[in-house]
């Protein structure tokens, strides 16, 4: 490929340096001139051009007033902005440091002149009538650009947009439309909203129209040959968008997402595909971060299991609040590697700690730990497939309930405020092997808690959409060689959650837990699983009939329906309307010690013998082994 060569004024215009001084010589002569109107206003050198006595006074005072309102700009790192674009963000950042130096001038002059440094008095209603036409020059300033480059430029493209309609006739929809038409290579072009109220049709927002109801969006998508739909993701109800979904893919109009980001000026919208999670039977899940924030924020994190799906998403979620150092830790070294180089190329301060070791080696971990001292810790580490863990029951006790147990008595023992544990709903009436080891590490933890000072937590939620392993990718790859998909049960239900729920889940649950809680999720009503692979046979841009959906039967361990809670716990409100508690029992730490030891012990030798003592452990299990084919 050619490279073109830069010429001298592309390589001035591409210079820092040659940007900071076009800012500065800008601003040079906006404060100038601000100042030169004040006392034009105040004198009325418009009638009188140039007054000596004020003159003077202009022209004795106009440097350090200009050094006084570059010390502040330079304070404020203003010189690094290019004001593309007017915001109310940037004009309050406008008022706040013209404020400033109107107090810093105003006091500054009359301290000069009270002291004798100066023998002249600048009027305080000159400052005034300064302050407000600086806020007004530069704010303009702003707005003609802004007005360049969206109203301007977009009619000099050449580039042909795709006409769009935008779901939701509000504050959010006004901005996302604003982003989208002010990029000049976005390949769309809002032309109008769409809305879920009916006063607001035939009324504008900004300038643009709100052009119908969402129920008459076929309609008016063909009468003004608009072929694509744009929807803020998490904006409608799950049912109100699937729906839409429905509506869309029946009359061959192309649904399109648009996340919930910070849109930056000169970056492209990252306009995107409907996903399987848009389409959940519930609203989707925001909790509240500033609790986490506070929680977190300069502390030292470990989150164990940091290479798996939950574990590597709390680590991301974690680095927005930026706690002092996070060791993430895991056994599998490709993972933590990766993990690592993507957590440090978010360019925050945080110190990113990789840490390779395996949680039932009670030695490395107790190392690890009086080294690293965490002062909250996430416990993500676990063995979850169900199937798996029937035939290799051992390792469920090792990893699952032994490691449970050697990381919180690890952060027992080395003071760590808060410890959280990742559990699951297959711990609720255990059918399977999986599940039955999550309760006894409930237990433990739970007992454990009673004990320590350190508050021991439990996090309890459903399946997690798009893990690893989980059902979803199954699917999509099944769908990919051309199927059958394959479902054990056509009546199987499932509670489902994104993977960021998950992780913001665990935080919150973190920040908010006092001790001994089982946090529940609000995860809305069951999915069926046979829905849920319609659904992405169709997202797949295939019709249903495409692929078979085969039932299979239950594999071993299964059951058809998932619990969030046992018939003796108590679900309780708590300040987070998505997160209930669990009123578990209370359980005896010398005892469940000893069955751990027990079950420990037993890992060298046959499967079914530890899986009947964990019927007697744990009376509501229920193992749906089914016999083998003869």
């Amino acid at each position: 490929m050619e490279i073109k060569k830069r010429t001298f004024l592309d390589k001035c215009l591409q210079n820092r340096r040659f940007l900071y001084a076009r800012t500065f010589f800008l601003n040079l002569a906006l404060f100038t001139l601000a100042y030169y109107g004040a006392f034009a206003l105040k004198s009325d050198w418009f009638r009188n051009p140039h007054t000596t006595a004020t003159f003077s006074i202009f022209q004795a005072s106009i440097f350090w007033l200009l050094a006084i309102k570059f010390a502040v700009f330079y304070a404020s790192r203003q010189y690094r902005n290019m004001g593309y674009f007017a915001t109310m963000r940037e004009l309050r950042s406008i008022v706040v440091e013209s404020s400033v130096a109107f107090f810093v001038a105003t006091c500054g002059f009359a301290a000069a002149h009270s002291l004798g440094w100066i023998d002249y008095r600048v009027p305080l209603s000159v400052f005034l009538i300064d302050f407000m036409l600086t806020v007004g020059f530069r704010g303009g300033w702003r707005l003609a650009r802004r007005f360049y480059f969206e109203s301007v430029l977009p009619k000099f493209d050449e580039i042909e947009h795709t006409p769009a309609f935008l779901i939701g006739a509000n504050n959010r929809g006004a901005h996302v439309a604003n982003a989208i038409n002010s990029q000049a290579d976005a390949p769309y072009r809002v032309v109008g909203f769409l809305t879920i109220h009916d006063f607001k049709v035939r009324l504008r927002v900004g300038s643009l129209p709100v052009v119908a109801h969402v129920d008459n969006l076929v309609y008016v998508a063909k009468e003004r040959n608009v072929k694509t739909i744009l929807c803020v993701a998490g904006s409608l109800p799950g049912k109100t968008f699937r729906e839409i979904y429905d509506r869309c893919d029946k009359n061959g109009l192309n649904l399109m997402v648009v996340p919930q980001v910070e849109f930056v000026p000169d970056t492209k919208i990252p306009v995107r595909e409907v996903k399987v999670d848009d389409l959940l039977k519930r609203d989707p899940i925001r909790l509240d971060t500033e609790r986490i924030k506070r929680q977190v924020t300069g502390r030292r994190v470990m989150v164990t299991g940091a290479g798996g799906s939950i574990g590597s998403e709390i680590c991301r979620q974690l680095m927005r609040f930026e706690p002092a150092e996070l060791f993430i830790l895991g056994r599998g070294e490709n993972r933590i590697f990766f993990l690592e180089r993507e957590l440090r190329a978010l360019g925050k301060s945080t110190k990113i700690t990789p840490i390779i070791a395996d949680v039932s080696n009670k030695e490395r971990i107790d190392g690890v730990f009086d080294a690293a001292k965490p002062e909250i810790v996430f416990h993500a580490a676990a063995h979850k497939h169900v199937p798996l863990m029937e035939s290799n029951v051992p390792e469920a006790i090792r990893n699952n309930i032994y490691g449970t147990k050697v990381v919180a008595d690890a952060s027992d023992r080395c003071g760590a405020e808060k410890f959280v544990m990742v559990s699951t709903d297959k711990a609720v009436n255990p059918t399977n092997v999986m599940g039955c080891s999550k309760q006894m590490a409930e237990r433990y933890v739970n007992a454990l808690a009673e004990r320590s000072q350190t508050k021991f937590i439990v996090t309890r939620f459903g399946n997690v959409l798009g893990s690893n392993g989980s059902v979803v990718p199954i699917f999509t790859k099944q769908i990919q060689q051309g199927g059958p998909i394959t479902i054990t049960d056509f009546r199987m239900t499932r509670y489902f959650m994104t993977i960021p729920e998950a992780a913001q889940l665990v935080l919150e649950a973190g920040a908010m837990g006092k001790g001994g809680e089982i946090f529940v999720l609000d995860m809305g009503e069951p999915v069926k699983i046979e829905t849920l692979a319609r659904d992405l046979i169709r997202l797949s841009g295939l019709p249903e009939n495409a692929i078979e959906i085969r039932e299979i039967g239950l594999r071993p361990g299964e059951k058809l329906y998932e619990e969030l809670y046992f018939e003796t716990e108590t679900r309780i409100e708590t300040d987070q309307k998505k997160i209930f508690a669990a009123n578990h029992r209370r359980f005896d730490l010398d005892e469940i010690q000893a069955q751990l030891d027990e079950l420990l012990s037993m890992t060298g030798g046959p499967q079914e013998k530890i899986r009947e003592r964990l019927t007697d452990f744990v009376p509501e299990y229920k193992p749906t082994i089914l016999p083998e084919k003869k």
